[in-house]
């Protein structure tokens, strides 16, 4: 399946989610700018709360796959697609590495955020926590955005998602309890793929979309 822009998937999942959640106490939280662009439908058609979790990658020379995550409070958590013992040799060879790109990744995200509050961990509590992305290859985004949830008491954590590999939805399963995805692809392209529009503005943009919406909702 493709879509004309994030805004139209947005609305489409957004229907799929009225009947069961409108008024029930959720939160939509975007996991990339391009998600908030998805989530920021979903938040108005819900009349609910909106937050943007800003994460990056821990990446080591030659290895194809990001060993790590980190989120903007500083949760970290390793790809669970490397076996615990792949994990230990790597991090015995490159742990230096790893502690000095775990703080520049931090001032990268403090850097981007600014003074400007995008996510109350407050906001989160006994809520249903509604996960969005423009697309998911791999699902990593959702180990590390579950490593930042998990000292939070939330209801459920439903995630929406318009297009998604079937690596990435067999990681659903395992870490969310309620899965809103409306394409499923066994060659994942890329997330651009799937969208006629690049229609994912600068960050600042974002931030003021997300904000605006939690101020409409306080």
């Amino acid at each position: 399946m493709y879509f004309a822009s994030r805004v139209q998937a947005g609305r489409m999942l957004a229907n799929r989610l009225l009947p069961q959640y409108r008024y029930e106490n959720c939160v939509v939280l975007a996991l990339s700018d391009g998600g908030a662009m998805v989530g920021a439908q979903i938040a108005m058609a819900l009349h609910c709360a909106m937050g943007l979790l800003v994460t990056e990658e821990i990446e080591l020379p030659r290895e194809p796959d990001a060993l790590a995550g980190i989120a903007q409070d500083g949760s970290f958590s390793f790809n669970g697609m490397y076996s615990p013992g792949e994990i230990d040799e790597m991090m015995s060879e490159y742990y230096q590495y790893v502690e000095q790109e775990k703080m520049t990744k931090l001032q990268e995200m403090h850097r981007m955020i600014g003074d400007n509050i995008v996510l109350k961990k407050s906001m989160l509590k006994g809520r249903n926590v509604i996960m969005v992305s423009d697309g998911m290859k791999s699902g990593f985004a959702l180990d590390i955005a579950a490593q930042f949830l998990k000292p939070i008491d939330i209801e459920k954590m439903i995630i929406a998602v318009p297009v998604a590999s079937v690596k990435a939805v067999d990681r659903m399963h395992i870490v969310a309890d309620e899965l809103y995805v409306m394409s499923v692809v066994e060659d994942y392209i890329s997330t651009e793929h799937y969208y006629d529009k690049e229609d994912v503005p600068e960050h600042k943009v974002v931030v003021d979309t997300v904000e605006k919406i939690i101020l409409n909702w306080a």
